[in-house]
């Protein structure tokens, strides 16, 4: 049979281009694989307890604790033998107010937390404090309350203690979360201010009202005592509107901007990527974890695979750096393929 040879190579569909020739074996997969993730790329978050002296299980968070001050070298050593190099610390005071005092301490329990894990490994894990008030204030609320109002300007003020409280215990970088317009100006000055150029800022830039964050609030004993936090933390309607909040800390001096949650939210990431040079990072939030977890636990799901398809999901809309509760997990997982 004659063979036209002309219209066999200018043919651009099937039968001429098999796009399963590139799938036929796990070799092959390997080489074209466009998206990879890192054990470099993972953030572990650690709950530290004040005035506790064994870890507590958290119920709607399976294989997450609340540890004590005395358990923390032993719990950042696991995590830095698997590879992880950076953690990202949340404090639970054994005393709140409504100045959310603790929080500035420099003996609180993050900045106890801080010199400990400084001390003992150096500069082998890059620490990152979470600067908020919502554990640390008998009310629960993120900033400083006034007649039942959350008050921007004050609460910027206090953030800023905080992350300056933080700077001098040692940490790397800071990382607001509370919400407060102007947060990252004030932080930022207040740093430099205080002999601290070389602290940098993870703005939370984009931190949506979610009803993901539920365990977390377990966890770190933070719910509201009264109303809610859709009066800073921004809709998850709005994505021009989160454009705006990026733009904002940008310009404000933050050196790394984050999108929470992760997985409802890719298109966010994906867009934050494509309008920055900026490092991205998405926050996988507590919720997204119990999801998997109590599906895994019934048996509907695979959790090793959900979990490698959700965080490959967040690195490939953009993100450079994941927060996640399976950070151990996914690190188990990378040092054994």
């Amino acid at each position: 049979m004659k063979v036209n040879i002309s219209n066999k190579h200018n043919a651009t569909g099937f039968p001429t281009i098999r796009l399963r020739r590139l799938r036929r074996s796990a070799p092959i997969r390997d080489l074209v694989q466009e998206i990879n993730v890192s054990v470099k790329d993972l953030i572990c978050p650690l709950f530290v307890q004040e005035g506790s002296n064994k870890p507590h299980v958290i119920g709607s968070m399976p294989e997450v604790q609340r540890i004590p001050l005395s358990k923390t070298i032993d719990e950042v050593q696991a995590i830095s033998d698997l590879g992880i190099r950076a953690i990202i610390l949340f404090g639970i005071p054994s005393h709140k107010d409504d100045k959310g005092s603790s929080a500035f301490d420099d003996n609180g329990i993050v900045q106890q937390s801080t010199k400990l894990i400084r001390k003992h490994f150096g500069e082998k894990i890059a620490i990152i404090a979470d600067v908020c008030l919502c554990q640390y204030t008998s009310y629960g609320h993120c900033g400083i309350v006034v007649n039942k109002k959350v008050d921007n300007e004050g609460s910027i003020d206090t953030l800023t203690k905080i992350a300056i409280s933080h700077a001098r215990a040692g940490v790397d970088i800071v990382a607001p979360s509370a919400m407060m317009d102007g947060q990252v100006r004030s932080i930022r000055e207040g740093l430099d201010e205080a002999g601290f150029a070389d602290i940098a800022i993870i703005g939370y830039s984009v931190k949506h009202a979610s009803a993901l964050y539920s365990p977390f609030r377990d966890a770190a004993h933070c719910t509201p005592e009264f109303g809610d936090r859709k009066t800073y933390q921004m809709p998850f309607t709005n994505v021009r509107e989160a454009m705006r909040e990026i733009d904002m800390d940008i310009n404000e001096g933050a050196d790394i901007i984050m999108i929470k949650p992760a997985i409802p939210y890719l298109d966010i990431i994906y867009q934050a990527r494509s309008s920055t040079n900026l490092p991205v990072a998405a926050y996988s939030v507590s919720g997204e974890y119990a999801l998997i977890k109590a599906a895994a636990m019934e048996g509907w799901v695979d959790e090793t695979a959900v979990m490698k398809e959700f965080l490959t999901s967040i690195k490939r809309a953009g993100a450079d750096m994941i927060i996640t509760y399976h950070a151990k997990k996914m690190a188990n997982l990378l040092l054994s393929e």
